[in-house]
């Protein structure tokens, strides 16, 4: 009977928090990292099964949890950019792009300095099922800052729209789910974040190579202020520039008077289609550069000039 009263009054010690786990190692954001720790119960009550560090100050704080919850909790010391998230889990988590999302969750607190390269990686990831969607459709849900966050999910005509918004809208359903005050991290940040929520279309708004629709996207994008022609004749060489991109849009039916911000997914989609058709006519059109393009019209243009004063001499 002593023994079972001693059993039954045992208790192991509440889990510390990530509050306590920070003051326990003495562990301070690193500026340099982006780093601001969200500590908040309320929003990160979450359990995670794989965790990626990148800051060495953090893995034995992180050891101590997997330690007093067994089983539960993997660490892996490296770089969520270059980690290969589709070595971690069991091949029986796998399920077939047209099901439901598998059992896997990517769930992050991204730091800002990486966030915007990562999640286009991600979503090139998602276009060739390939990295965490060799799982399936792989959900995310993922920290911006609030402005990258709405432009994620801006709709069209809108003024945050933008090249992300495309690129992640025309391969997933994207939802602003919530915004967390600058003031729940510490140290606190200047702006407000954006928890974003990513879920895999089963099929892609645009069928073509990710590629090749973020070249399309991204030319449209660079003069935002101007007409959309203006910024889409740069996937053409000068010489044929004005013909080609005449040609594309009226293909495509894109009034070519339109703003980027005024371009829907559908719009996109027709002029993926049409540029791949180009592109398949003069395959060299696709590795066009228009910026290396000037760069050799100036260096000519110079050696024009030195010519010109070395005869005057």
């Amino acid at each position: 009977m002593a023994v079972s009263g001693t059993l039954s009054t045992f208790r192991l010690p509440p889990l510390p928090t990530i509050r306590e786990i920070i003051k326990l190692f003495r562990l301070q954001a690193v500026k340099q990292l982006s780093q601001n720790f969200l500590l908040d119960l309320r929003l990160t009550d979450v359990t995670e099964l794989l965790v990626v560090e990148k800051d060495s100050r953090f893995i034995p704080g992180l050891q101590m949890l997997s330690d007093a919850a067994p089983g539960k909790l993997r660490i892996v010391h490296g770089d969520v950019l270059t980690y290969k998230i589709e070595r971690a889990f069991p091949e029986s988590l796998k399920r077939r792009w047209e099901d439901d999302p598998p059992n896997v969750h990517i769930i992050g607190n991204l730091p800002f300095s990486v966030s915007t390269p990562l999640i286009i990686k991600w979503l090139e990831n998602v276009s060739c099922k390939d990295g965490p969607f060799v799982y399936g459709r792989t959900q995310m849900t993922l920290t911006f800052q609030k402005e990258v966050a709405e432009r994620l999910t801006a709709s069209t005509g809108s003024k945050q729209r933008s090249r992300l918004s495309v690129m992640a809208q025309y391969l997933c359903n994207v939802q602003h789910i919530l915004t967390i005050p600058g003031r729940a991290f510490v140290p606190k940040p200047e702006v407000d974040v954006g928890v974003v929520h990513f879920t895999p279309l089963t099929r892609p708004r645009i069928e073509q190579p990710f590629k090749l629709v973020e070249r399309v996207v991204q030319n449209a994008f660079q003069f935002r202020r101007k007409y959309c022609y203006r910024g889409l004749g740069m996937l053409f060489p000068e010489v044929q520039r004005v013909e080609s991109t005449e040609k594309l849009l009226e293909l495509a039916d894109v009034d070519p008077t339109l703003r980027p911000s005024q371009l829907s997914v559908s719009h996109f989609k027709s002029l993926c289609d049409v540029y791949r058709k180009m592109c398949d006519e003069d395959p060299h059109l696709f590795t066009y550069n228009f910026r290396e393009e000037l760069k050799q019209n100036k260096s000519k243009n110079q050696e024009r000039e030195n010519d010109k004063e070395r005869s005057r001499r």
